[in-house]
């Protein structure tokens, strides 16, 4: 983790802006821990008013240990008030590696502090600790209102052709006007659990009569079996070339085993269980395929499923399908009681987006991905 910065401050609104030093774990020092819990209830409370998906808000446990991702800390930054008072969030995120062109940065702002700078000045921080760093793709992620597709002129449309965001969101204001460029939607979509078990029962059927002797499932819980630890590391890698990405570019990221095992590790500290469910190639012994579910230790918290993808040269025979009914059934049947399975699709991911509706799963949200070139 970096040194903290100085504090900036607005001088038209007497807003600050600090750097956090962000707290190695919960147990941390007191100081550091507290303001992290600030940062990370402003930023949920940011989101929530827009989406209105309690489902969707983290607990500081949980998230913290993304805060420690191996090559790539995520640096937190907070705007407070006179009295010292959080109501601002912003986070920049970034690989350490030599040569890295990207970045990913986020603002949010307490809706009671709307509208009176603290945005343009978080905004103003992290764009420059981008420029900083030599970073010139910045993208973020602003979560919409919208839930599916829409059309008219109320509506910004992504260039992908495949979904919508509202033109008057203050968010998508707010994006423009610092010129960062609209480039795809994501889908928000959740399943009530228990699931329909006759609608999953025949998905999976039909899934595994198309794929046939040729494949085969397989599941864990925690850290990845030595034997497909360099078969996930490459799907982890493939996710950056091989997921959609509308027009923009995403530049490759390796992952090897250390760095896959580094990151298991870190995401143990948190409360909760990963179950990866995998697809091997029987032929090549190789897998091909993968999805993981983040299943909190708290019954009453949803799921959230994470990355899922399917290698290009294997698409075609409904191995999403059975990716997606083996994790809803291994959730059931051994962490019983959650209420939701919460996932993420790009709208143009037309056969995994049919596969969701398929099963039972409803749009509830979406959120705009935007990009920046400097």
């Amino acid at each position: 983790m970096t040194d903290a910065a100085p504090t900036e401050t607005a001088p038209s609104t007497g807003y600050v802006v600090e750097e956090l030093d962000v707290p190695a774990t919960m147990q941390d020092h007191p100081a550091r821990v507290a303001a992290f819990r600030d940062w990370l209830e402003v930023s949920d409370r940011a989101e929530g008013a827009v989406h209105g998906l309690a489902e969707l808000a983290w607990t500081p446990d949980e998230y913290l240990p993304m805060c420690h991702t191996p090559g790539a800390p995520t640096r937190l930054f907070v705007a407070r008030d006179a009295d010292g008072t959080v109501v601002g969030s912003a986070a920049y995120d970034s690989k350490t590696e030599p040569g890295t062109t990207n970045c990913w940065l986020a603002v949010g702002v307490d809706p009671a502090h709307q509208r009176r700078g603290v945005g343009t000045l978080l905004a103003d921080r992290v764009e420059q600790v981008a420029r900083d760093a030599g970073r010139t793709q910045w993208k973020t992620y602003a979560v919409s209102r919208q839930v599916g597709p829409a059309s008219g002129d109320g509506y910004l449309q992504a260039p992908t052709g495949y979904g919508a965001v509202p033109a008057d969101e203050a968010a998508v204001r707010f994006l423009l006007g610092r010129g960062w460029r609209f480039g795809q939607v994501n889908r928000i979509s959740r399943l009530a659990l228990p699931a329909d078990a006759s609608v999953v029962a025949a998905l999976r059927e039909r899934a595994t009569s198309v794929a046939g002797a040729a494949y085969r499932a397989h599941a864990w819980t925690g850290r990845t079996p030595e034997q497909w630890i360099d078969g996930i590391a490459l799907l982890h890698t493939r996710m950056s070339t091989d997921a959609p990405e509308g027009d923009m570019e995403e530049p490759e990221d390796v992952w090897d085993a250390d760095r896959l095992r580094e990151q298991e590790a870190e995401l143990e500290r948190a409360p909760r269980t990963m179950v990866t469910i995998a697809v091997e190639h029987v032929t090549t012994g190789t897998l091909v395929g993968f999805t993981q579910l983040a299943v909190p230790d708290a019954p009453e918290r949803a799921v959230m499923q994470w990355d899922t993808l399917v290698l290009r040269e294997h698409r075609g025979h409904r191995l999403g399908w059975l990716l997606k009914v083996e994790g809803i059934a291994y959730v059931e049947r051994e962490f019983s009681g959650r209420p939701s399975i919460v996932t993420f699709n790009a709208e143009e991911n037309r056969p995994m987006l049919d596969v969701n509706e398929a099963v039972g799963f409803v749009g509830v949200g979406s959120e705009g991905i935007w990009e920046h070139r400097d």
